[in-house]
């Protein structure tokens, strides 16, 4: 069977042109699970007793703290799959900020606002800037972090 040249290829992500300073997408929400946080600290080496012992008997929190870095990353990837996906070249430069602590069980979500679009001047692509708020389920600010990217453009 030959593949369909005609047909329209779903879940790519928007090339340079596509994207406009102030537009702001949402990702769907998705709940941090148990095995996220295990399969996260262990393949980093991520084990502070913290992460690793639930009955931590010095920890700030009662329940299960997920890393920033894991927070960000489980959005990255729904980014992954939608925004950049086919299109996304490089992740330049991220910045990250924690106002308050993700848990286990909690649902997230983000918001990206563009913030710029600069074509460069080689092989129709362009650094793609952003603004990325995460929300829980009760739509607190948790994590913000901007992100630059390089994106692909249209093809001739």
């Amino acid at each position: 069977m030959k593949l369909n040249q005609e047909a329209q290829l779903l879940g790519r992500g928007f090339y340079w042109q596509d994207l406009h300073v102030g537009e702001k997408f949402r990702t769907y929400r998705r709940t941090v699970t148990e095995a996220d946080l295990v399969n996260f600290i262990s393949t980093i080496g991520m084990l502070e007793a913290v992460f690793i012992d639930a009955a931590f008997e010095h920890a700030a929190l009662s329940n299960r703290p997920v890393p920033a870095m894991l927070t960000s990353g489980l959005i990255e990837g729904m980014l992954c799959q939608t925004m950049v996906q086919g299109t996304g070249l490089a992740l330049l430069e991220m910045s990250i900020k924690a106002f308050k602590p993700v848990v286990v069980n909690d649902a997230i979500h983000g918001v990206v606002e563009v913030v710029e679009v600069r074509p460069t001047s080689k092989n129709n692509r362009a650094v793609f800037a952003s603004r990325v708020d995460v929300f829980n389920q009760e739509d607190v600010n948790v994590l913000t972090y901007d992100v630059k990217r390089m994106l692909a453009g249209r093809p001739d």
